[in-house]
């Protein structure tokens, strides 16, 4: 995933003009600080300054997403797991660069979905994202690696976006090819990516999250304001 430089003044012009709030709403702040928090303790176990040391290792046997539960290889470990991690997943990062983009990426977002669907629909369609996210790596993913981060939820912002783009652009007869390229774009970062991590990319979960975001943008989220 990237992110495009911005003319900062011209920015908060526009988004002053359009009545948008300077800043990301409270509650997305805390939600960026509940994943923080929880990547803050699991790196300083992994660093031996608190113990008991291996946390991470437990948080992910127990928190991520694992295929094997889905498809009934490996039994869950607690009543309801099979479940539980299509949600807590999203709650687990590799490490601060993982947490810091996804983290980043969902303030800007989370931001402008905010101020077009409000805080309640936003919340949904973040959740849908994440469990959208699980349930296509679930489908389409055949190996035995955990599967954490909140990039699902954050592709399924993406995917919002590009459905109220694609309304907006309809609605005013104007081309469509910009909402092709621009998901043209998110497949060639994620193929990108993939390469660069050497596999350990969970583009499945982008690709549900995506998903999940473009069908809420067609129906409980396809807000009334501009």
């Amino acid at each position: 995933m990237t992110t495009q430089p911005t003319n900062t003044p011209r920015f908060q012009t526009q988004g002053h003009r359009q009545g948008l709030p300077p800043g990301a709403p409270g509650y997305l702040w805390v939600l960026v600080g509940i994943l923080a928090a929880i990547e803050a303790v699991l790196a300083l176990s992994d660093a031996g300054i608190i113990l008991p040391a291996g946390l991470r290792w437990s948080a992910l046997a127990l928190g991520a997403f694992w295929q094997p539960i889905w498809s009934g290889q490996i039994a869950p470990i607690y009543p309801g797991q099979t479940f539980v991690m299509f949600l807590s997943h999203a709650f687990l990062h590799g490490g601060l660069a993982h947490l810091a983009l996804n983290s980043v990426v969902l303030l800007a977002l989370g931001k402008l979905a905010t101020a077009r669907i409000g805080m309640v629909r936003t919340l949904a369609v973040l959740g849908l994202a994440a469990a959208g996210g699980g349930l296509v790596f679930a489908l389409l993913s055949s190996g035995n690696a955990p599967m954490i981060g909140a990039s699902g939820a954050v592709f399924g912002l993406l995917g919002l976006w590009q459905a109220w783009d694609y309304q907006m652009r309809r609605r005013l007869g104007l081309p469509l090819n910009p909402v092709l390229m621009t998901f043209l774009a998110l497949v060639a970062a994620n193929v990108a990516f993939f390469v660069m991590l050497g596999g350990g990319l969970a583009w499945e979960a982008h690709l549900g999250g995506w998903i999940a975001g473009w069908i809420a943008g067609h129906g409980f989220a396809r807000g009334n304001r501009p």
